[in-house]
């Protein structure tokens, strides 16, 4: 704390977590190693699977690749941190270590709804125009997605920790969460935070509004194509493609918007606790076991990623 005028000026922060009970920091320390684990392993794992076999050297597959990296970086920034949160008494994090932590969080969980929304235009090209389709989505259009996928996240990111880092901290300096997010930081302010609040929520709102609008709009056509479809085995096998990316979808938007799409009077900080676990830590888990349980290309890759492995020893 440094004193600044009639107010003491805000140098670091403390996350408080889930709560200063022993019992309760080692059951998190755990959890969070658990999670963490399978998350780096499997994610990895799928892209050491998709690089090594080129079979899997599609469009498709390299926005899943870019997807698993994303997964990574995102829950990299949130679980390591909140661990060392969970070991120490002091759970301190500097204020400029706060700002690095909100800016590279918003990249990546921004930059991840522009990838799914890439994801869901890629299966409508292949599924409704399959003739045009290795012109629209060729291998440059594809790292081009991806640029721009990078470039609106690191947009919403300057915009959203500029913001809330130009406001005054004065006063406490407690945290209520595991990890340095607008909405708690939005709290401890001791100025005026109406126009914060508005954009957040606004382009919040613009960014999930209008990706999951492309990505209903694009299953809307492919729906209408497979019903089309006179093949059983055709069919099936499309809605087999597609499934993961619907339920992966679904999982990501849905807790994303009960975070950020709602008006602070309407959330709570331990709703807000839990969902915040879900989105940047379980669904990083979750995401190469449900886009790899259901896909036989990937099942089949990674059989012989791990026979050649076996080989080696």
């Amino acid at each position: 704390m440094v004193q600044d005028g009639n107010h003491t000026a805000v140098t670091a922060f403390i996350l408080l977590g889930f709560g200063r009970g022993p019992g309760l920091q080692v059951v998190s320390f755990v959890m969070f190693l658990v999670i963490y684990i399978i998350t780096v392993l499997g994610n990895t794992i799928l892209v050491l699977t998709i690089t090594a076999n080129s079979r899997l050297h599609t469009p498709m597959y390299f926005l899943l690749m870019n997807l698993s990296l994303l997964d990574l970086c995102f829950s990299s920034v949130i679980a390591p941190r909140a661990m060392v949160s969970f070991l120490t008494e002091t759970k301190v994090i500097s204020y400029r270590g706060c700002a690095t932590q909100l800016f590279f969080f918003g990249l990546f969980v921004s930059t991840e709804t522009f990838i799914l929304t890439a994801m869901a235009y890629d299966r409508y090209t292949a599924i409704c125009d399959p003739l045009l389709y290795p012109t629209t989505m060729s291998m440059s259009v594809c790292i081009q997605l991806v640029i721009g996928s990078y470039l609106c996240g690191s947009v919403n990111a300057m915009v959203q920790t500029s913001f809330t880092f130009t406001l005054r901290f004065c006063g406490s300096n407690e945290i209520d969460h595991f990890f340095c997010d607008v909405p708690p930081l939005l709290t401890l302010s001791c100025t005026d935070t109406y126009i914060n609040q508005m954009v957040m929520f606004a382009l919040s709102g613009i960014i999930i509004v209008s990706t999951a609008l492309i990505i209903l709009v694009s299953y809307v056509y492919i729906i209408s194509a497979v019903l089309q479809t006179h093949s059983a085995a055709g069919r099936h096998k499309t809605f087999s493609t597609c499934t993961s990316h619907i339920v992966a979808v679904s999982l990501f938007y849905g807790t994303v918007s009960f975070m950020y799409a709602q008006p602070s009077s309407l959330s709570f900080p331990d709703q807000s606790k839990v969902v915040s676990v879900f989105y940047t830590l379980v669904i990083p888990m979750l995401n190469p076991f449900i886009y790899s349980l259901r896909n036989k290309d990937v099942k089949e890759a990674l059989r012989r990623t791990i026979g050649c492995i076996m080989v080696l020893k």
